[in-house]
């Protein structure tokens, strides 16, 4: 039996499949992620990506993230790919929406999404419109606060509401596909630890540290990988 054929069948007998995914579940659709060869690690900027999107730049060169933020962050002629379509129950560390755009309705954003957006100051809140269509520094219609994107930046802990409903979304896995993602950022990477399944799997183009792990690896593209099978 190939791993496509073990996957079909396992996803065939399973009734709870959870999808963990990460930036390779994007890229697809045309959305840079950070850390590959054309990622945003390895592009030139005044300062290195994880310096521009850390709390502390945002709170002392707020109108110098928005350049790189609208630039790089909001993409909004994204579409899903065959992986977004393919799954309904996703733990996900990217920030775009395209798996509801896609249809999945329980999906548990570990760094928040570009579509939300408050404000610091009364907390009223924005849709990504709001950010896209404005030029320099966001402010509040209502308070004059600074508007900031309900995204996790560096130096921000993750929302820990979010974080109980992936665990529990793991934990309760007959299956889970973990996918496009390098499993080096924590704690992110480390909610596959709360599965308790002998049904891993784990498909990225690359070998991730926890392939040893996993109960099936496949090195190959997501999208091409689930959009293969029927979910």
């Amino acid at each position: 039996m190939t791993p496509l054929e073990q996957l079909q069948q396992w996803i065939k007998e399973s009734r709870n499949i959870v999808f963990f995914g990460g930036a390779g579940v994007s890229t697809e659709s045309g959305i840079p992620d950070f850390r590959s060869v054309d990622g945003l690690y390895n592009q030139r900027y005044r300062q290195p990506p994880e310096t521009i999107l850390s709390h502390t730049y945002f709170e002392g060169h707020t109108g110098d993230f928005y350049r790189f933020y609208r630039d790089k962050m909001i993409c909004l002629d994204a579409k899903p790919n065959a992986a977004h379509r393919k799954l309904r129950a996703v733990v996900t560390q990217n920030i775009d929406g395209l798996h509801q755009l896609a249809g999945s309705q329980a999906v548990y954003e570990l760094h928040g999404s570009v579509h939300r957006n408050y404000c610091t100051k009364c907390r009223a809140f924005y849709g990504v419109d709001f950010i896209q269509a404005g030029e320099g520094v966001p402010l509040c219609p209502v308070c004059g606060g600074v508007v900031k994107p309900d995204v996790v930046l560096y130096e921000e802990g993750l929302d820990q509401d979010t974080v109980e409903g992936a665990v529990r979304a793991i934990a309760g896995a007959d299956v889970l596909i973990v996918g496009g993602t390098s499993l080096v950022v924590y704690p992110a990477a480390g909610l596959i630890n709360y599965y308790r399944g002998n049904r891993l799997v784990l498909i990225n183009r690359d070998p991730t540290p926890c392939d040893g792990q996993a109960d099936l690896v496949i090195h190959d593209s997501i999208g091409k990988v689930l959009g293969g099978i029927a979910v």
